[in-house]
């Protein structure tokens, strides 16, 4: 199986669950502390375009942080820099877990989800 990379918050059931999953599938993980260590603006673009999706998907937008600084209002009219940069600025922010082998990335944990991208053998 695969290395991957996984950016969670081990507080977190959702990023525990992942967790548990991906080593279930026998994959090594190198896991990244995403309070303590967010992915940098750099490393947040490689993920979005690995991602194929729109970076407002990146927001925890269910999370305490996103709330307080009502981002739900702010958001639309950030532009893709600044968003990149509240993101980096705060891994609370970003929606987890974000699995990347360095091609492929997925964000959040879905089981099928995880099964078809995850599970190749």
């Amino acid at each position: 199986m695969s290395h991957l990379k996984v950016y969670q918050y081990p507080k977190c059931s959702t990023c525990r669950s992942a967790v548990k999953w991906l080593r279930e599938a026998g994959h090594e993980l190198e896991l990244q502390h995403i309070a303590e260590q967010p992915p940098t603006v750099a490393e947040l673009r490689v993920l979005v375009a690995g991602s194929g999706l729109e970076l407002k998907k990146f927001f925890n937008t269910s999370g305490e942080v996103y709330k307080n600084l009502g981002l739900k209002d702010k958001l639309p009219s950030l532009g893709e820099a600044e968003q990149l940069e509240l993101l980096s600025s705060n891994g609370m922010l970003i929606k987890r877990p974000i699995v990347t082998d360095g091609t492929n990335v997925t964000v959040g944990y879905k089981e099928e989800q995880y099964a078809a991208a995850w599970n190749k053998a």
